[in-house]
């Protein structure tokens, strides 16, 4: 009986957390990676006091309390706070008993081993999980895509990863890892959006979450920068309107300059390289029997990517670089946003699978080495 209890797949990102019931086409709950602590005691008589708030009620409560994000760049630095978190995921979100379900939880390339045994302690010894496991994000969104072997470009919230996977498994040596994804290209639009004369901004969540709309929806990746920019300078065909929560806003090269920082973060101050060249280097870092299929399999992942052109910009960069006779190929799947929690989901429910969740015996055997043998 114990094997029907339905995996939980908690995909624990810097921005927001995604979790959700295996058997679901999508996460089911969404909310950002944030717990608010009230500045002072009674700070919020007649609303609810708490001793603290997760997600969107602490964003929506942020001038009443001190702020933190327990994960930065990918990684729990904070992982007291994380439990509170996940306390609030499962009790109020999903509204599930951890020991009645399997937790598969994603992770970072090239995680500390100290901080992934400590959080499976805490699952088994404060949770009382029935079983658990743990895998890097990028194998799995690679994995959502129906592959084992390509090149998954990850960019999230806050750190961009380029991970080339050869079956199943990341190879560590040729992992690139950069500062640069959505939330530096908000924060570079909203100060954009700033030397309008039109936008007005206070400092509120509410306000930034206006920057991130626009940045969504409206910006999107130019195939040749320089003329494009060009263009939009010279004629009004680039512009648009947009309508904000007061008034309107004119729009014309901040939206291709935004999503260009991926690929030149020089325009912001970096001395990394793009994306694209990213990319190619971790190729390059890998054995030559199998860099053709690292090259014609690469998975764009993260909701960085999601801009309109991404995919074609990254194929027309990459075989710029690429030596013959290696022929590039992007995939961006449509839910590229969600692969990585999808990619779990899929390998929790298969068969082959049951063998490698670590349970509670495993876990008392080798309480800190375990996750080291089964997750890798």
């Amino acid at each position: 009986m114990e094997e029907d209890f339905e995996p939980v797949i908690i995909d624990n990102g810097s921005g927001k957390i995604k979790a959700g019931f295996a058997d679901y086409d999508a996460p089911k709950s969404i909310f950002p990676t944030v717990i608010g602590v009230p500045k002072s005691p009674g700070i919020l008589v007649g609303m609810d006091q708490k001793d603290f708030y997760v997600g969107n009620e602490a964003i929506e409560k942020a001038k009443y309390l001190n702020s933190y994000w327990p994960i930065e760049q990918g990684r729990i630095v904070d992982l007291d706070k994380m439990k509170n978190v996940w306390e609030y995921l499962m009790n109020d979100e999903l509204k599930f008993s951890p020991e009645d379900h399997k937790i598969f939880m994603t992770e970072p390339p090239k995680n500390d081993k100290k901080n992934r045994s400590d959080l499976t302690k805490m699952m088994f010894e404060e949770f009382n999980v029935n079983k658990f496991f743990l895998q890097t994000q990028a194998v799995l969104s690679l994995f959502a895509s129906g592959m084992t072997t390509g090149t998954v470009v990850d960019c999230g919230y806050d750190i961009s990863h380029t991970v080339p996977i050869y079956e199943g498994f990341a190879l560590p040596q040729a992992i690139k890892e950069f500062n640069i994804a959505g939330k530096e290209l908000t924060l570079y639009l909203k100060e954009e959006l700033l030397r309008l004369s039109n936008f007005e901004y206070t400092e509120s969540s509410n306000n930034l979450d206006v920057v991130n709309r626009i940045k969504e929806t409206q910006c999107y990746v130019a195939q040749d920068f320089d003329a494009e920019l060009k263009n939009a300078s010279d004629q009004h065909s680039a512009k648009v309107v947009y309508k904000l929560p007061k008034g309107e806003i004119e729009l014309d090269k901040q939206r291709i300059e935004i999503p260009e920082l991926l690929f030149q973060p020089s325009k912001n101050g970096k001395t990394f390289d793009g994306i694209h060249k990213s990319s190619f280097d971790s190729i390059m870092k890998c054995d030559a029997d199998i860099k053709r299929d690292l090259f014609s399999g690469i998975v764009l992942a993260g909701g960085s990517t999601m801009f309109e052109g991404m995919k074609e910009r990254m194929k027309k960069e990459i075989q710029a670089l690429a030596p013959a006779p290696n022929t590039p190929e992007v995939q961006a799947p449509a839910d590229r946003k969600f692969s990585c929690w999808l990619g779990a989901a899929i390998l929790s429910k298969i068969k082959s699978f049951d063998s490698m969740w670590i349970d509670k015996a495993e876990f008392d055997e080798d309480p800190e080495n375990i996750v080291h043998r089964k997750c890798f």
